[in-house]
């Protein structure tokens, strides 16, 4: 996906195994472009928790899962989406 292109770039360029920290400490002021604003590669990364990478695609991963709701179109939309890591979501509601 566009959005991480750089990060993906940057991810290329680490040894692996390497861990979540290295990777933030090295290049966690990266901005990353989002549909809906910018936020910082180590704000997304310190979202999941803390681990050991295995390969420049598991960062990338892990990346992706830990963007917040800046990456999303409409909040809100769906309800059957999970929210986003550290934030709260509407009640389950049940019909």
């Amino acid at each position: 996906m566009r959005m991480l292109s750089n990060a993906t770039d940057a991810f290329q360029s680490y040894d692996y195994p390497v861990s979540a920290e290295e990777i933030i400490e090295g290049d966690g002021d990266m901005e990353l472009e989002l549909p809906n604003g910018t936020e910082r590669l180590g704000d997304a990364l310190s979202r999941s928790a803390p681990e050991t990478f295995e390969s420049a695609e598991d960062a990338e991963f892990a990346a992706f899962s830990g963007v917040s709701s800046k990456a999303i179109g409409r909040k809100g939309y769906s309800d059957r989406d999970p929210v986003c890591m550290g934030e709260d979501g509407p009640d389950e509601v049940s019909f």
